[in-house]
């Protein structure tokens, strides 16, 4: 009787050890959980918002630029794009004008005339001048794109950043002599965390 009744106490204290051990397991389960998704709600926040400024602008330019508040960067996108892409298609039709000028000097048809006044040689001349004018246009209108699409980004990132008055920069210049009496100078930058 007395081992049975000691059995039990020892089935029912190992009961509640392991009712005891699983509800801490839960609530550890349940605070990693809890942690993980605070974790995701700050990385969702500080990521988040950068990836869709990325895919606004780069989608539509300048609409980035405007979801991160940064207002006046949009009208410098379009001034940009717009002055470039002006360029560029004023130097392709005067490609395509030399270009055609130039077909109808060596083709044998009567009808077609060189309206220009240039002999062949200036008409390529003309040709490769508005070619490359043309090419740089186009060139350069890829690369506001581009810094469009990356600014939008960064700026989005930078929202988070930290700047306060903890924070120091101090850049003193630098003089000294060498070992042969020459002067050495620069700068020096310190970087203070308080």
């Amino acid at each position: 009787m007395k081992n049975s009744i000691s059995y039990l106490v020892i089935a029912f204290i190992c009961f509640c050890i392991a009712a005891q051990a699983q509800q801490n397991d839960s609530l550890r389960l349940q605070y990693k959980q809890d942690s993980i998704q605070s974790k995701r709600a700050v990385r969702k926040a500080i990521y988040g918002d950068a990836r869709k400024a990325t895919i606004m602008s780069a989608v539509f330019p300048g609409l980035g630029q405007i979801y991160n508040r940064k207002y006046w960067k949009a009208p410098v996108i379009y001034a940009a794009l717009g002055g470039l892409g002006y360029w560029g298609v004023n130097n392709h039709i005067q490609y395509k004008y030399f270009s055609n000028n130039l077909r109808y000097e060596y083709d044998d048809d009567p009808g077609t005339v060189n309206l220009t006044g240039y002999n062949s040689a200036q008409l390529i001349e003309q040709k490769k001048y508005h070619q490359k004018y043309r090419d740089i246009a186009v060139m350069l209108g890829i690369l506001v794109y581009l810094v469009n699409v990356i600014d939008a980004n960064v700026d989005a990132h930078l929202k988070t950043f930290d700047v306060s008055d903890d924070l120091s920069l101090q850049l003193n210049p630098y003089s000294n002599f060498d070992n042969n009496n020459k002067l050495q100078a620069g700068l020096t930058l310190k970087l203070k965390f308080k």
